[in-house]
């Protein structure tokens, strides 16, 4: 199992574009993807999961990955991450 928290830097948060591409990103893996906010766990293979959480600028989100390629699912979402501008 990967985990893996991210501090969100971005000004508008994770808002449609990132979030789009983030589940995107998760749903080329078999893996088990969440995204956790505040208590809430979501899968972040759901676009209307991600965007229910409201990530602002400022939050700390932790995404845990549970599978085979567990692994490459953290490393190419860490890549989408930091390419998006999401965190540092």
């Amino acid at each position: 199992m990967e985990n893996k928290q991210f501090h969100i830097v971005a000004e508008s948060g994770i808002h449609a574009r990132p979030a789009t591409l983030l589940v995107q990103t998760a749903s080329k893996f078999s893996s088990d993807i969440n995204l956790e906010f505040n208590g809430k766990s979501v899968n972040l293979k759901s676009i209307m999961g991600v965007m229910s959480l409201g990530v602002g600028q400022g939050s700390d989100v932790t995404i845990t990955a549970e599978g085979d390629d567990a692994a490459d699912a953290m490393t190419a979402i860490t890549e989408t991450m930091s390419k998006e501008g999401l965190t540092e």
